[in-house]
């Protein structure tokens, strides 16, 4: 090929780049997108940062926001149709009145409260309001990947079924077969729940309302897939709780199903895959959000939106067996790899403080 021929090519090809990522101004006049439709997003960005996120903080908003998108858009099922549920469809909010009455979303019913005067602002439907909200809720936790973020969810029809959402009692069999029905893997499952890291519980002991799973619930780390392999104890006497294990550290809560997939031999190595691990973290997270977030969308409908999502700051640290405990206290699962060797924080053990509310 001629001199000149290469050029002509070369030519044809960077007009061809500049025509695919050539953006539309905005009407607000400050932003631009790739795409028009996008342009409507910026504004409700902003409105959430400010009066949702209370300026930008990785805090209770943050957490139950992320929670909500997990519990709308998992009712949903492959095996009954249309039966199952709607996915990702906003009926958590639309169907308020039922589905907050389901026992596996007691409590939901705050940040439902919260979230839905924005939706009514805004005019955007219930199921792009949530997946938004959660997105740009966990942008601002260090350490988390910038989620992406599909727009054009229709309304909700009709409420999900009850009983599609799993509950921490819940058998790992049980568990696993609840999320296969909607296209999960194990792997799949134990990516989800990285989510934990920056979440706090109010209604699996309302006797201790904002405790952590982890030690850094405003950090999206890997610290969760550490601490909840710790040997813990059983509660004591015959109250609700008897049975269930609990973490050595003093104001942290462990779900007994986190405690059982981190042990069990199906999901025991993807859960150990994680330890100090943020990269692979953050990206197996991604990409199953990513996945639970058009849970029963057309996505030929819709439109890549993911660049409204701010980008979270970084996190550069790393994991560490807690203070006054030791390598030793980690309760080996995983058949084919030992638990990564890790330092120890320095310092007496202290007790986690819990999530204020906001």
């Amino acid at each position: 090929m001629s001199f000149k021929a290469l050029s002509i090519l070369a030519a044809f090809i960077g007009a061809a780049n500049a025509a695919i990522t050539r953006r539309v101004a905005c009407p607000d006049g400050v932003h631009t997108a790739t795409n028009a439709a996008c342009c409507a997003l910026f504004p409700i960005v902003d409105d959430i940062q400010t009066n949702l996120f209370d300026g930008g903080e990785c805090g209770e908003e943050t957490h139950e926001s992320l929670r909500l998108t997990f519990h709308d858009a998992i009712g949903f099922s492959l095996s009954k149709g249309a039966a199952g549920g709607g996915g990702a469809d906003g009926s958590m909010i639309t169907f308020a009145d039922i589905e907050t009455n389901f026992h596996a979303n007691n409590g939901i019913d705050e940040i439902v409260g919260e979230q839905a005067p924005f939706i009514a602002k805004h005019n955007i439907t219930a199921g792009d309001f949530i997946q938004l909200a959660g997105a740009v809720g966990l942008s601002n936790c260090p350490g988390a990947p910038q989620l992406e973020f599909l727009f054009g969810r229709p309304a909700a029809t009709a409420p999900a079924p009850d009983l599609t959402v799993p509950e921490p009692f819940d058998t790992i069999t049980d568990i696993l077969a609840r999320f296969a029905d909607t296209g999960f893997s194990p792997a799949e499952v134990v990516a989800l729940l990285a989510s934990h890291t920056v979440a706090a519980a109010d209604h699996v002991d309302p006797s201790i309302p904002g405790t952590p799973f982890d030690s850094t619930p405003f950090t999206f780390d890997t610290q969760v897939f550490v601490e909840v392999q710790l040997r813990g104890t059983l509660f004591p006497g015959d109250g609700p709780n008897q049975g269930e294990v609990q973490s050595p550290l003093h104001g942290e809560i462990r779900l007994q199903s986190d405690h059982d997939l981190a042990r069990d031999s199906r999901t025991a190595c993807f859960w150990q895959a994680n330890v100090n691990q943020q990269a692979h973290m953050a990206s197996s997270f991604k990409a199953a959000m990513a996945k639970l977030a058009v849970l029963g969308q057309d996505t030929s409908t819709m439109v890549d939106c993911s660049e409204v999502i701010p980008v979270p700051p970084p996190f550069t640290g790393t994991a560490t067996i807690p203070a006054g405990l030791s390598q030793n206290d980690i309760e080996q699962a995983c058949a084919t790899a030992p638990f990564p060797a890790l330092q120890v924080a320095p310092g007496p053990q202290t007790s986690v403080a819990p999530v204020p509310p906001s």
